[in-house]
């Protein structure tokens, strides 16, 4: 990579943290658009999964007493189910691909709670949401909403749900990073990113998640609940914008 290359993927990540911070959501799915536009896509699924990581591994330590670890378990052992299948398959998603699931994704973000047939705390739910959400990951690099689907409805106090939310993230983002790490491997290394990028990336996602919270004491409470849905629907469709321009352009 060049050095302007990573200047923008270090400015994308403190950006695009921030915004998650602030907001809650968002955050990552720009992130990955801004991957998916600047390098290839094994290197955008792991430097998305590292900054991801580090984002969401900070937030679960900072709440660990919070998380609901039978959640977790059973989600994880569904989530290893999904990785051990896509093992066997030769699967590279096409950037277009990638912009179409992620314009799709702003769908789940509308779905009234109470259409949501889904709740996590119960175990065949979260054995499906760890198979489910952690294809997602390996296909969009973004699972989030469809894992917030999955909580809901949950019977959970908020600070278990934010907390146990952060634990089940983390299996998809290190999904991510094994699946396509070992691809970019298979491949000589070749446009694989360096160790000292993946932790420069770590800690400027945790700089901007700390810029997110500090932004987030200045945001009423209304114009949060009223901006965060809208934003990320805009968002999404600038990814199915440019999927549509990538598929007609035989990107597909």
């Amino acid at each position: 990579m060049s050095p302007a290359t990573i200047a923008i993927v270090l400015a994308a990540v403190v950006g695009t943290a921030a915004i998650s911070g602030l907001f809650g959501m968002a955050g990552g799915s720009l992130l990955m658009g801004v991957l998916m536009l600047t390098v290839p896509v094994a290197s955008a699924m792991v430097l998305h999964g590292a900054a991801q990581l580090a984002s969401n591994g900070a937030r679960a330590a900072l709440h660990f007493r919070h998380i609901r670890w039978p959640v977790v378990t059973v989600f994880g052992a569904g989530a290893v189910l999904a990785m051990a299948l896509m093992s066997f398959v030769s699967f590279a998603p096409s950037k277009a691909l990638v912009f179409l699931a992620m314009g799709l994704l702003p769908i789940l973000v509308w779905i009234p709670q109470r259409w949501s047939p889904f709740d996590a705390a119960r175990p065949a739910h979260a054995f499906v949401a760890g198979m489910s959400t952690t294809a997602l990951a390996l296909t969009s690099g973004v699972s989030g909403p469809l894992t917030e689907l999955f909580l809901v409805r949950s019977a959970m106090p908020a600070r278990q749900v934010i907390a146990t939310k952060a634990a089940l993230q983390v299996f998809g983002h290190v999904a991510k990073i094994l699946f396509y790490g070992a691809a970019l491997l298979a491949g000589a290394g070749e446009g694989a990113a360096p160790p000292w990028l993946l932790a420069a990336v770590a800690l400027a996602a945790l700089a901007g998640a700390a810029i997110g919270g500090r932004l987030l004491d200045h945001v009423s409470e209304e114009n949060f609940r009223r901006w965060r849905r809208w934003i990320f629907t805009v968002i999404g469709g600038t990814f199915l914008a440019q999927a549509v321009q990538l598929y007609l352009a035989g990107g597909g």
